[in-house]
């Protein structure tokens, strides 16, 4: 196997890339100065060797506790938990949330062997357990496995004091209801609210 296509394989291991975008990925870097692939490699490296989940919440970031945890503006006592990294960045750029976040790692999905042993839920657990916690917001995908993984939160989150929310579902701005599947409107209806 040739370098090129070590370099198209491993592209197209990355989610959302098939083999075609793995390939012009490769091509458009071959295009590029030799200063600029060197650049790349070395962010990759770097990147590679500082970034770590935070030890408080599993967040990403190049110190023990990532900017969030270390945030003394943020609300300790009011947990969004959420299954990837990623959702702490889409959740952010929301601006509605000022408080702190439990990163998963994962959800429940027991056809692939990941269980409740494999969810990074130790942390948060001992938070609520201390009375640390006044509400915890389920913010797992609206999936059959995300749903199972916020049931079982539900679950074992439950304790006096603690409010255990989920994440509203219903319909996009500016969607048309001709087109919203029937799961999605029947979540819309169900949690209605005044005008």
């Amino acid at each position: 196997m040739s370098a090129l296509d070590d370099l198209v394989t491993e592209f197209a291991r990355l989610p959302g890339i098939g083999r075609k975008t793995a390939q012009r990925l490769a091509y458009h870097l071959l295009q590029q100065p030799s200063a600029q692939l060197q650049r790349l490699a070395e962010t990759l490296r770097t990147v590679g060797e500082r970034v770590r989940p935070c030890a408080e919440c599993g967040n990403l970031a190049e110190g023990e506790r990532c900017d969030i945890c270390s945030d003394p503006r943020r609300d300790p006592a009011q947990v969004c938990v959420v299954e990837e990294a990623a959702t702490v960045l889409a959740v952010e750029r929301s601006g509605g949330f000022r408080g702190r976040y439990q990163v998963l790692g994962g959800r429940l999905a027991p056809l692939e062997g990941i269980g409740p042993d494999q969810l990074r839920t130790g942390p948060l657990a001992a938070k609520v357990k201390r009375g640390e916690v006044r509400e915890v917001i389920l913010a797992t995908n609206p999936s059959i496995e995300g749903e199972a993984t916020a049931t079982w939160l539900a679950e074992l989150l439950a304790a006096p004091g603690v409010r255990i929310t989920r994440l509203a579902r219903g319909l996009p701005m500016g969607g048309d209801l001709d087109y919203v599947d029937g799961v999605t409107l029947a979540h819309a209806l169900s949690a209605r609210q005044e005008v």
